[in-house]
């Protein structure tokens, strides 16, 4: 039998989808602005002021100018390398010391795991960290975007409390069938974390994809230059000479605004659309790794 509501409870559940509407319409505008820009009709979006709920005209020429411009494709064959090389080694480094400092028998657990702790209050800063990099030869290396963060202490501190809470006897059944360390791990540890481990691709999946500080900072090839520093170059230093060569310079200058709002829709499409797929491990792994039961 269904209770019936009080007006009290009506009135509460009117003014929750009100402002869960108010917020979804925060959160949304700013995206479908960006899409309906970029297909609009340049002179129609510069004499436009206001929001836009519909595109004005239609036009795709600055997506033609953007996939023609060797930068971005460049830069996205370097952000894939990233994302699959770099989130790779990210997650297989993390389990990897995840595993070590959850067994309750390694004799330096808390020692380490102070470490950890300490490495997430205090850092060595911009400085030291560049000349340590430069002196084992990685500037201007892709790998200088992937080594120096390949373990980060917050998501070994979740997947750690993750595998503390895979119950310790079937790391002793496997043991006493002769199973090792790695065997446990790869075998029982990690199929029993799925959850996890999309989260933790999805971390370092999302900070590979946005990054663009190191690259600015370590990288002098353009060649070798992440997609999200190309962007920054488009949105920030308002660099949009490498696109539409073939136009004149006032055809270039009206269609820049399409063009910044183009790049922001190529640059971030992707991962939107990879999110969907891990959503339904990401609030599990969390809870998993963030309370230990």
């Amino acid at each position: 039998m269904a209770l019936k509501r009080t007006r009290g409870e009506k009135v509460f559940s009117v003014f929750n989808v009100i402002i869960l509407l108010i917020i979804s319409f925060i959160t949304l505008y700013p995206m479908v602005y960006v899409i309906f820009a970029s297909v609009s009709e340049p002179v129609r979006l510069i004499k436009s002021n206001g929001i836009l709920i519909y595109p004005l005209g239609f036009t795709t020429l600055a997506y033609k100018l953007v996939f023609q411009n060797r930068s971005i494709l460049t830069g996205y064959l370097n952000t894939l390398f990233l994302v699959t090389v770099g989130t790779g080694c990210n997650v297989a480094v993390t389990a990897l010391a995840a595993y070590v400092l959850s067994r309750q028998r390694f004799m330096l657990k808390r020692f380490f795991n102070l470490i950890v702790v300490v490495t997430m209050l205090f850092s060595g800063g911009l400085i030291p960290t560049y000349l340590v990099i430069k002196s084992y030869n990685l500037l201007n290396n892709r790998w200088v975007l992937i080594l120096p963060g390949l373990l980060t202490a917050y998501n070994l501190m979740i997947m750690r409390t993750s595998f503390e809470g895979i119950p310790f006897s079937l790391e002793e059944s496997a043991k006493i069938d002769g199973a090792n360390d790695f065997t446990v791990l790869i075998r029982i540890i990690l199929p029993l974390s799925k959850a996890i481990i999309a989260v933790m691709v999805l971390f370092y999946g999302v900070s590979h994809w946005n990054s663009w500080f190191n690259a600015a900072i370590y990288l002098d090839d353009r060649s070798k230059y992440p997609l999200q520093l190309i962007l920054r170059e488009i949105l920030i230093s308002n660099d949009v000479s490498a696109m539409g060569n073939d136009l004149g310079a006032n055809d270039q200058e009206m269609i820049a605004e399409n063009i910044k709002y183009a790049t922001i829709v190529v640059a971030t499409l992707p991962i939107m659309c990879v999110y969907p797929f891990i959503q339904k491990y990401f609030v599990t792994g969390v809870m998993i790794g963030s309370v230990k039961g």
